[in-house]
């Protein structure tokens, strides 16, 4: 998954997941539960709906309110994650909801935002 900084992702939100399995996405969502292991993450989208990410190591910090997860879907519509980067909520308020309606108009009206977006859409 080395390549997966180099390859075009497509951001997408929880409902997005069975239409790119096998893809490198790009999520972003609030850290929900953090397993004890720290091998696993649930994060919920600007719709509220859930989105568990895993990850091949432990975290080595303590995460919590938004972040962005690269990594690629799996046939489970899990997200396995290579990276992941906190938004600091001290330099700004990242408003989630209007993020996840951004997303809807990019996939509604690719030709009109053809960046990150899947090829078999």
């Amino acid at each position: 998954m080395a390549d997966m900084f180099d390859a075009s992702k497509v951001r997408i939100n929880s409902s997005m997941l069975a239409q790119n399995v096998g893809s490198p996405v790009c999520f972003v969502g609030r850290v929900d539960k953090v397993h004890p292991t720290g091998t696993s993450i649930v994060l919920s989208d600007g719709a509220g709906k859930n989105a568990t990410v895993e990850f091949n190591e432990p975290l080595e910090e303590e995460i919590s309110g938004i972040i962005e997860v690269i990594g690629k879907v799996t046939p489970k519509a899990t997200i396995m994650g290579v990276s992941y980067f906190p938004f600091r909520d001290d330099v700004s308020t990242f408003d989630l909801a209007l993020y996840d309606e951004a997303l809807k108009i990019i996939h509604e009206f690719p030709q009109y935002y053809p960046f990150g977006h899947s090829a078999n859409e």
